[in-house]
């Protein structure tokens, strides 16, 4: 088989400019699949990730000292997906929850933008919010744990 060079250039462009990650073109018996790897998005977004996390651990009493060790708060709400949380539906309104509010099973409690799409991210259960992990506008991981619900 010959390789077509100046089509596999012009894919790997394309890669770039459009920040996709795998590209498949298929002509006849001819398949050409360029790809590429992100890792430094990926290797940074969880250093920057992590230094919300002692925030609410020092600010919990010495039970949750043991929490780090043992994964998530109890009652955590995880991340369903990679993307920018939000904690307000638009800039300057009122929060979807703050620290003591009452929830029930299925109200919004944050919005995840995920591929330029708004997520709404709802309580899985009913309680009190005890925590809020994440800051507005910050990027999360997915499992990463958004808020706790008591």
């Amino acid at each position: 088989m010959r390789v077509d060079t100046d089509m596999v250039k012009t894919l790997a462009q394309l890669l770039s400019e459009n920040d996709l990650s795998e590209i498949e073109v298929e002509d006849g018996d001819r398949r050409i699949s360029v790809k590429r790897k992100i890792q430094a998005a990926a290797a940074a977004a969880p250093a920057f990730m992590a230094a919300p996390a002692p925030a609410p651990v020092a600010a919990a009493a010495p039970a949750a000292a043991a929490a780090p060790a043992e994964g998530p708060a109890a009652g955590s709400v995880p991340s369903p997906m990679v993307g920018t949380v939000y904690l307000s539906a638009e800039p300057g309104s009122k929060a979807f929850v703050s620290v003591g509010d009452r929830v029930s099973e299925g109200d919004t409690i944050v919005i995840i933008e995920a591929m330029k799409v708004m997520n709404q991210i709802a309580a899985p259960r009913s309680g009190t919010v005890t925590a809020i992990l994440v800051q507005n506008a910050e990027p999360v991981e997915y499992g990463q744990p958004l808020v706790v619900i008591a």
